[in-house]
């Protein structure tokens, strides 16, 4: 399979600027603001019922994070979700956790059922996703991108989208085609909600290239993975990879994504 151009993906997101409405957690909003605007994408945060519908259906892109869900946040996410459906509007499902507790599957469920343009979580999260009897530890991957690469595969041509599974190496699939991308560092995990500013990253590029799914995906992890591995060359701990992650993504070229794919993504099957 042929590595697509990464770049290009990277340079529609810069010249179109993408409006991401994202309903996220707590922990992450911050993050992934930094996250978007850093890599060149304008990001919103609202979560209101009263405004969630009317704001979607002007946004570019809708992410949904689960993280710290609740009654409100989840009729919101539901009430965004369908906008975006009824709008043709690409979104992400980011199922923080989908395995520790009841609610968050039943969420899970009613958001599955319209439909995400590219659910993005860990393997934990996919297996459970997928209906597998597999529990994951809070947040964290108890399983690895290889263990959960069918599940993945079969979630998404179940549900008809592009399926990104992060973990120590990053799997992204269709249901057909497969991208395995390495990369990134060790300090990642180390560093809350990257994964989360993930999620919004890959609604950013999804949105500046609508025709692309799979490789728009594919580019958006590999640009974390890219930056990561940069931000890594410098970094003194967990915090200073957090400032050191901003900058590479913000000096990211196209061209340094392309070579970076060259080295680090391979198909998968």
């Amino acid at each position: 399979m042929t590595i697509p151009n990464f770049g290009d993906s990277l340079t529609a997101l810069r010249d179109t600027t993408p409006l991401i409405h994202c309903i996220t957690n707590y922990v992450a909003m911050n993050s992934t603001a930094n996250v978007l605007l850093a890599t060149g994408a304008s990001p919103a945060m609202l979560h209101a019922t009263q405004e969630v519908a009317e704001f979607t259906g002007l946004a570019d892109a809708l992410s949904i994070n689960i993280g710290t869900l609740s009654s409100p946040w989840a009729e919101a996410m539901l009430l965004a979700a369908r906008t975006a459906r009824a709008h043709d509007t690409p979104w992400v499902l980011d199922p923080v956790a989908v395995g520790a507790t009841r609610y968050r599957q039943e969420v899970c469920a009613d958001l599955l059922a319209l439909q995400p343009s590219v659910i993005r979580g860990n393997a934990s999260e996919i297996l459970a996703l997928d209906g597998l009897a597999h529990q994951g530890r809070g947040v964290d991957a108890t399983a690895s991108t290889d263990d959960a690469i069918t599940a993945a595969m079969a979630l998404a041509e179940r549900q008809q989208c592009i399926v990104a599974m992060t973990g120590e190496r990053d799997r992204v699939t269709d249901g057909k085609a497969c991208y395995t991308i390495s990369g990134g560092h060790p300090l990642m995990p180390r560093v809350t909600t990257l994964g989360c500013g993930l999620s919004a990253l890959v609604a950013a590029f999804i949105a500046a290239n609508p025709d692309e799914p799979l490789s728009a995906s594919s580019a958006a992890v590999a640009c974390s993975a890219a930056a990561g591995e940069r931000a890594g060359e410098t970094a003194q701990g967990p915090g200073s990879f957090y400032v050191a992650l901003l900058d590479a993504l913000y000096q990211l070229t196209p061209d340094a994504l392309n070579h970076f794919a060259r080295r680090e993504v391979r198909d998968a099957l």
